[in-house]
């Protein structure tokens, strides 16, 4: 991790190729997204990091990240988990010159290469969030998905108001294991999904289920380890694996909008069949999840 100090501030410093404005596209593909902020270019999100709750607001400056505190300096602990935090959320640990490279003569992914140099897998810090979110967006379109996620975090999440805006914190596990399933019902969550909701609040909040616990573990071992929950299925878990635990290789085979993507980038009059989604998974071997992650950006070309 290459980041430096400058108290109000942090600068982090990506391997190349890294392009902010790309991963602005992806990070704003709907309107009705509560936990962060585009404006002007640049990008404001409230996180509690060291117990500290931070308003911070990141833009590109000469290649690299300035991230800016808005509410107060930080500690120097908070400062440094925030550089932490900025660098797991734009994946830049990963060398994406390997991905282009082994990509550059595959017929789908070297056209969305040469189109989205730069974008990275954008990652979901907290599991719980991850999992939730994963949940919500079973069987309904994107749009209502982002509106249960609204109602959800205005519901039970912390906020911070500052200068006349409002910003907000994804609820906790702890505050979600309390509630009933008529709690969520009333936001028009379903029955199901409040009950795997609050199952999977109440298995993180004993311990069952960690973010730590599950990178410990191999791939295959960590998609076991989650498909025992219920409400987890192999879609969920794969999603959750690939934004959350940067399992490069995890690939959401059922995938709607992954399926819709081939289609346009192959010139299919279909969706691609089950067993031609597991050949391109096989094809993609070990680069699975960038391979997915770059064909969901295609489906925002509009934007």
């Amino acid at each position: 991790m290459n980041w430096t100090d400058g108290h109000s501030f942090i600068i982090i410093h990506p391997l190349d190729p890294f392009s902010f404005e790309e991963c602005l596209i992806f990070l704003g593909r709907n309107e009705r997204e509560i936990l962060h902020t585009i404006k002007e270019g640049c990008l404001m999100k409230l996180v509690r990091l060291n117990g500290e709750l931070i308003l911070i607001k990141v833009q590109s400056v000469n290649d690299s990240l300035k991230v800016e505190f808005l509410n107060g300096i930080p500690s120097e602990a908070a400062r440094e988990k925030a550089a932490e935090y900025i660098w797991e959320w734009f994946d830049l640990d990963t060398d994406l010159s390997h991905f282009y490279k082994w990509g550059s003569d595959d017929p789908v992914l070297s056209e969305l290469i040469r189109r989205y140099t730069g974008l990275r897998m954008i990652a979901i810090h907290d599991l719980f969030e991850a999992l939730v979110w994963a949940v919500l967006g079973q069987q309904i379109n994107l749009t209502f998905a982002y509106t249960l996620k609204k109602r959800l975090v205005e519901a039970y999440g912390e906020k911070l108001t500052f200068h006349g805006e409002t910003y907000w914190l994804f609820p906790s596990f702890e505050e979600i294991a309390l509630l009933g399933e008529a709690d969520l019902r009333k936001l028009q969550i379903t029955g199901r999904k409040a009950a795997y909701i609050i199952g999977i609040a109440a298995a993180m909040k004993d311990g069952r289920l960690t973010k730590e616990s599950l990178l410990k573990l191999d791939e295959q071992q960590a998609r076991k380890a989650l498909l025992q929950y219920k409400g987890i299925g192999a879609w969920t878990a794969d999603y959750v694996m690939m934004k959350c635990l940067h399992v490069k290789s995890s690939f959401p085979i059922a995938d709607v909008g992954l399926q819709n993507a081939l289609k346009a980038a192959m010139g299919y009059e279909r969706k691609p069949k089950l067993e031609e989604m597991e050949a391109f998974s096989h094809k993609w071997e070990g680069w699975q999840g960038y391979a997915a992650f770059y064909l969901w950006r295609s489906l925002y070309e509009a934007i």
